[in-house]
């Protein structure tokens, strides 16, 4: 792995690149739109196409892991490949997984997707943080020490999600996340380890929370955190929406669509066009 710490990575590739993360998801419909059965043969054919079409615009992909576990042992491992073709591509990974335990078995997870020499270790890996954002601390830890990152819940766009997030005014759930986000960094930052502008620990943000961050009080451009802001596309939120949304937050953004871009296969040069436009749009 890299020596640079991967929030140095994905500001160069970002300034490189843009502010596009593409998602590979492999849902049975778009499988089915581009003419490919739902079984592991077609989802390989479907992650490596678009990986094909993505991987020289964009800053990141991002796979969502559970559409690759639903083929069992044979999807993990046309995820592995996946990963493993990305790494030659030189483009940065996002593992979806969203991961939260206690213990060893959060030590384990960490040990999964981020320690060097796993077939699944991705750049960075996506966590859930409600058993508390110290049980995420042996992924905190390995991807400080391997150069990696994460990006931890912290305000989603699903209706669901307030009922967590939002409770306590606020001292709400999310601003808790969202100042151990901070801590996290700042304490990285001293020890050395978080060159640049950005930290190794991120945030999720939905792009469409709408009022959510002003009414919580939350302050993004003081965490030293990348932002990872599903929603782009398809969900609805525009690039215009994207930049009132986060202010002055908004250089930490990378903004992420899946079917808004995948709807374009399954050719890899009009998957690559799409994406183009779509980065394009943000700068």
């Amino acid at each position: 792995m890299s020596s640079e710490p991967f929030g140095g990575r994905l500001a160069a590739a970002m300034g490189e690149r843009g502010q596009l993360c593409a998602g590979i998801d492999p849902h049975p419909g778009l499988l089915a739109s581009w003419g490919l059965a739902d079984d592991v043969d077609g989802l390989r054919a479907f992650s490596l196409t678009a990986l094909e079409g993505f991987a020289p615009v964009v800053a990141a992909v991002k796979p969502q892991v559970a559409l690759f576990e639903r083929h069992g042992s044979a999807g993990i491992a046309a995820l592995e490949e996946l990963l493993a073709a990305a790494r030659a591509a030189d483009v940065l990974t996002i593992a979806d997984a969203k991961r939260g335990d206690i213990g060893s078995t959060m030590a384990a997870y960490a040990d999964a997707w981020l320690r060097d020499g796993s077939p699944l270790a991705a750049d960075a890996v996506t966590l859930s943080p409600y058993l508390g954002f110290e049980s995420l601390r042996p992924a905190l830890e390995l991807a400080e020490s391997t150069g990696r990152g994460v990006f931890v819940l912290g305000l989603t766009s699903n209706p669901e999600g307030a009922s967590v997030q939002h409770v306590g005014g606020d001292r709400s759930v999310a601003k808790g996340i969202v100042d151990a986000v901070r801590a996290e960094n700042a304490a990285a930052a001293d020890r050395g380890r978080a060159e640049g502008a950005l930290g190794h620990t991120g945030l999720v943000v939905g792009a469409t929370v709408g009022e959510a961050l002003g009414l919580l009080g939350l302050d993004l451009g003081t965490t030293g955190a990348p932002i990872l802001a599903p929603g782009f596309g398809a969900q609805g939120a525009t690039a215009e929406d994207l930049r009132s949304l986060f202010g002055s937050a908004w250089p930490q953004v990378l903004a992420t669509s899946s079917r808004g871009l995948l709807v374009a296969g399954p050719d890899a040069s009009v998957l690559r066009a799409a994406a183009e436009r779509a980065r394009d749009g943000l700068a």
